[in-house]
């Protein structure tokens, strides 16, 4: 029902753990790596659709035959051209000669993309860049096989500027000031560093430069690359890299802000964004497949030795909760119980702006990933009815008739199907009330599913950001129906502070919470304090990131959580709307309630897990106070 969110990508990381003869025997193809890391991308598709890219790594190749295989795309189907691009060249061989497509040998050294060594990625373009040159795998080439690095990740970093200057100070010249290209080249310093560091240890003893390489790749300490690279890393991170001899990791931040899930067993070892697509792609119940621990990276050596490890010492666990509601996907079994509770904890707030008249009372959802929560709003809704029954049924006593006893019994919440979502509309008019007409069309509804003037329809969302859409076109869709009140119900808190670790919510202007807040303080006379938190957040500005505090949180401390949904509700609804409308949201308590183990919660509280997130949410309101629309990292 709110403008969609965009997360920044998703990872999947696959190696072959017996030679590639194995899978041709047992499964019938030499390219299982390939399909199964296709559906891994696939599972995964709601983590990015903007642009994807696949990296694969052959494992012992003779010098001069090619072992590094990279595509990326920005395509508008970006994971189906990247397998259409690759399996072109398989398409060429099985027309020249069938036969070759079951010889191992022959594809490995006449074809890409058939190592033993594979990772995916993909993302959503973010502010305004999504150019194939944003696109991961980033690869970073060398001729020494043991330094090249190639790397993908869902993250991001507060303090790009920080760790830009020191790779200048340590003499190299980073050809832009991007969080990946930094991080691509801080690793990369530090495994061209333990090479330098082997070789120097290797040569006295004399062996030749060929059998140094050989032994470098045996010996090459990836722990201590991760922790020399990692060390001044401020944000949230799930970063997983292959190094061109075959060795491979993940890593994770130490708050456990991005998600990572692992399996592994003698065939394969695989890492992925989320658990239930690795349990798809491998049929596997959900306790097989594992977190990987907060500060910890897990190593796969090319001998196929797995293990996890401690890179980062863990802080307080504070994984993202937006992972849960929104984002990934709902048929993770701690996900789809979470988004339940999400939906049962907002019950007792629902039967209040409803007056409790079930009656007349319709509930549905908007859009289709609030649907959980919605069946979880429809169970408390039952237990609350069970209660009620019960109570009534027991005060009637033995004095109960057939028909009264009916009649408790048959009581029920009534559930439609209310909203429709048609194909996206286009059109060359760019007027504006042309195009708000058009956007406005793009639900329709269940006409006859509401009682005119006398029922309540009550609709719940996963969130509301900004709520544009949900001025722009839900409300004015919904009272079409003529209901006598609109209930909106949104299953996460007030978003009133940006994300600084990889969700694509970086201005303050552009959440309805922060907007509501500052009208109640010009409607209050209270402008002093925007002006007192601009002087203090301008005071900051050049701070050290660990001495800033979040001043912001001072714009909402006059007000009450309901007084902000109140004011939201109040600038949400549209002109000429007939029916009354009400606005509920989750509150933090309940938050943590339904989520109990991803209390990361940094955009409902601004209680941010590093102090990066401080240093941008005092720049993001130095930005709305100067006019700058921008991003403040």
């Amino acid at each position: 029902m709110s403008d969609a969110i965009k997360h920044e990508c998703g990872i999947a990381l696959l190696r072959l753990k017996k030679p590639l003869q194995y899978y041709l025997d047992k499964y019938g193809t030499a390219f299982y790596g390939l399909n199964k890391l296709h559906l891994l991308m696939e599972k995964q598709h709601n983590r990015g659709q903007d642009g994807a890219g696949v990296a694969n790594i052959k494992l012992d190749m003779q010098p001069g035959e090619r072992y590094i295989s990279r595509y990326r795309s920005i395509d508008s189907k970006p994971i189906q051209d990247i397998f259409d691009y690759i399996n072109e060249r398989f398409k060429q061989i099985e027309e020249e000669d069938p036969k070759m497509l079951k010889d191992v040998n022959f594809l490995k050294k006449n074809a890409g993309f058939t190592g033993e060594l594979f990772l995916g990625h993909l993302r959503y373009g973010t502010f305004g860049r999504n150019s194939i040159e944003s696109c991961h795998p980033f690869l970073r080439q060398n001729n020494w096989i043991t330094r090249n690095l190639v790397v993908a990740g869902n993250f991001n970093l507060t303090n790009v500027d920080e760790l830009f200057d020191v790779l200048v100070e340590i003499g190299q010249h980073p050809k832009e000031k991007s969080d990946t290209v930094t991080v691509l080249e801080k690793i990369g310093h530090f495994l061209d560093e333990e090479n330098e560091d082997l070789y120097g240890q290797l040569k006295p003893q004399g062996y030749a430069n060929a059998e140094i390489y050989d032994r470098i790749a045996e010996k090459i300490d990836i722990e201590k690359i991760l922790k020399r690279a990692s060390s001044d890393w401020d944000g949230g991170y799930a970063m997983a890299g292959l190094f061109g001899h075959g060795d491979a990791f993940v890593l994770r931040d130490p708050s456990g802000i991005r998600p990572a899930y692992w399996y592994e067993d003698d065939e394969v070892a695989v890492v992925a964004s989320e658990r239930p697509v690795i349990q798809t792609a491998f049929n596997l119940k959900s306790e097989q497949v594992r977190e990987l621990t907060p500060g910890h990276a897990l190593i796969i050596r090319k001998n196929g030795t797995v293990k996890e490890t401690l890179i980062n010492e863990p802080t307080e666990a504070l994984k993202c909760s937006f992972e849960r509601i929104y984002f990934s996907r709902g048929n993770d079994i701690e996900i789809y119980n979470e988004r339940i509770m999400l939906g049962k904890h907002v019950v007792p707030q629902v039967l209040d702006a409803i007056g409790h008249d079930l009656d007349n009372s319709v509930f549905s959802f908007i859009p289709n990933t609030a649907e959980v929560s919605f069946y979880g709003m429809i169970k408390g809704l039952e237990d609350y009815l069970n209660d009620r029954k019960f109570a009534a049924i027991k005060a009637l006593g033995s004095n109960i008739t057939e028909e009264q006893l009916s009649e408790i019994i048959y009581q029920r919440a009534r559930i439609e199907k209310i909203a429709i979502k048609d194909a996206k509309l286009r059109t060359f008019i760019t007027q504006d009330d042309s195009r708000d007409d058009l956007v406005a069309h793009v639900y329709d509804i269940t006409y006859g599913s509401v009682k005119r003037h006398q029922d309540n329809l009550v609709v719940i969302d996963d969130s509301i950001v900004r709520g544009t859409t949900l001025k722009q076109s839900i409300l004015r869709i919904l009272d079409r129906l003529d209901p006598k009140k609109i209930v909106v119900v949104s299953s996460a808190p007030q978003i009133r502070y940006p994300d600084c670790y990889g969700i694509d919510m970086a201005k303050m202007g552009d959440f309805i919470a922060f907007e509501a807040a500052i009208s109640l303080l010009k409607e209050r006379g209270l402008e002093h304090v925007i002006q007192e938190v601009y002087r203090k957040a301008k005071e900051q500005v050049n701070l050290p990131k660990e001495q800033i505090k979040n001043y912001v949180k001072e714009i909402y401390e006059s007000f009450t959580f309901e007084e902000v949904s109140a004011k939201i509700a109040e600038l949400l609804t549209p002109p000429n709307i007939n029916a009354g409308v009400e606005i509920i949201y989750q509150t933090v308590e309940n938050l943590h309630k339904s989520c109990p183990n991803n209390l990361g919660d940094w955009y409902f509280t601004g209680n941010y897990p590093t102090p990066g997130g401080n240093k941008v949410v005092n720049k993001a309101f130095i930005n709305w106070m100067e006019g700058k629309n921008e991003r403040a990292y």
